[in-house]
């Protein structure tokens, strides 16, 4: 690139290759240098790149029509969208509010809930609890509700005063038991929570059915989330589940709520939405939830310029309409089966701590020690290493976040999650690239320790 490049990127030291085209899950460099994108750029580009359909599709709603703003026109392309997200939901989900991605989604949802309250007459509801280790947004009300310590660390004088548990984090279960004899205390731990509070001050509490950016695909114990979900009906608190990663088929479900047989009051989605085609999200909620807007407050306080606009929403239909035609959600069910079975060679490197996940949803924690589960020190830099040895492979991997698995300040893994459309041979080729990278990377730590 010889020209001056004036964006202001998000790292200002890493130098990253200028990308030229993608093409189902491969990217190419402007050098010409292949990638397997086996992260789906940030667990988004789920049904892989230039797929024709959506092109097409985007081309015949941007030459009909492509924004009207949602308080002066209704549109097709959003009606019929939030009529086939309804259909896939479970239970008696009934309502969708559009909005530009997972942020803006998880706003929407806090709001939504503190707005239920207030029409019921309950206007002290306003607190929402959430999970240690859980990422909901970067935005501030989204960030005040995540557990990611260091993404709030800098921003902590502007955060929300919102209450924490524990997370579901069998792999480092908070309360030192194992998953086969446990009482499931990290999900009773919300009761206590609310109690000690006092129940009137408690509007939500919500979760990641699988945590993903922080805790490397870590999915909550089976019965989990019934316990939550008696204790939220117990004391008037809605539940959101928060499925921004893992919404729209990415573990083998339309929802990986109901890999738990669940029905939240607010599903929050985003990314595989417009599958990065175009940026849409969306807060999904019961009948229950939505009369309260219909027969008692006659209209929601917030809003956004770009959402429900009809080329998000036609794009987004197309996406879905492609995952359905081609049975894509029970084709990572099968294949992740056959993705983590793989995956799970990998234990031969005795720095791999744990393999976890659902669908095309695979995490992987590294420690220095596996019968101790000690991570290794964070000036060790190991996920970086991984991801970076990996991309020198042409293998994009998704690595957790800075530091947030142990206590928030320690910890290293990543995420293997690939577009759907990823084929058993690709999926060989990744789990060979990736065997290739651990091996690279554990000969170092080695030399080194």
């Amino acid at each position: 690139m010889s020209q001056v490049d004036h964006v202001f990127y998000r790292s200002q030291r890493k130098k990253m290759p200028l990308i030229d085209r993608g093409e189902g899950i491969y990217l190419y460099s402007e050098h010409g240098k292949k990638y397997i994108d086996a992260s789906s750029g940030a667990l988004i580009s789920n049904i892989g790149h230039s797929m024709a359909p959506i092109i097409k599709a985007m081309h015949k709603q941007a030459k009909k029509i492509e924004f009207v703003h949602g308080t002066m026109f209704k549109n097709e392309s959003s009606i019929q969208l939030a009529r086939r997200i309804i259909e896939m939901c479970p239970g008696n989900l009934d309502r969708v509010y559009f909005v530009s991605g997972g942020s803006e989604a998880i706003e929407t949802a806090l709001k939504m809930a503190r707005s239920y309250h207030v029409a019921r007459g309950n206007v002290q509801k306003h607190l929402v609890i959430s999970r240690w280790q859980s990422y909901h947004g970067a935005t501030l009300g989204a960030l005040s509700m995540s557990g990611r310590t260091m993404s709030r660390k800098i921003y902590q004088p502007y955060m929300l005063d919102f209450p924490h548990i524990s997370p579901a984090y069998c792999y480092r279960c908070p309360y030192n038991k194992e998953q086969e004899t446990c009482n499931n205390n990290c999900a009773w731990e919300l009761e206590h929570t609310i109690n000690q509070i006092g129940a009137e001050y408690i509007s939500a509490f919500i979760a990641e059915p699988i945590v993903g950016a922080t805790l490397s695909a870590a999915p909550a114990p089976p019965k989990y989330f019934s316990i939550i979900r008696q204790i939220c009906d117990t004391y008037d608190v809605l539940f959101i589940d928060d499925e921004v990663m893992t919404s729209f088929g990415r573990t083998g479900k339309n929802f990986a709520i109901e890999h738990y047989g669940v029905i939240p009051d607010i599903i929050v989605g985003g990314k595989g939405l417009g599958a990065g085609y175009y940026p849409i999200g969306a807060a999904i909620c019961t009948d229950k939830v939505f009369k309260l807007f219909e027969e008692k407050l006659g209209s929601f306080a917030h809003g956004f310029t770009y959402q429900g606009n009809p080329l998000a929403c036609a794009v987004a239909l197309s996406v879905i309409d492609f995952i359905n035609k081609n049975d894509l959600v029970s084709y990572v069910e099968e294949m992740g089966e056959y993705l983590i079975k793989e995956l799970s060679n990998l234990y031969r490197f005795d720095f791999v701590g744990d393999i976890r996940g659902k669908g095309f949803m695979i995490g992987l924690e590294l420690v220095k020690d596996r019968h101790t589960k000690e991570p290794f020190p964070v000036e060790r830099g190991i996920t970086k290493l991984v991801s970076e040895t990996a991309w020198k492979r042409g293998l994009i991997i998704y690595p957790a976040s800075s530091n947030g698995q142990v206590q928030g300040i320690a910890g290293d893994g990543f995420m293997v999650a690939p577009p759907f459309i990823t084929s058993k041979e690709q999926i060989d080729k990744i789990v060979a690239l990736l065997d290739k990278t651990l091996d690279e990377v554990y000969k170092k730590i080695r030399l080194n320790f």
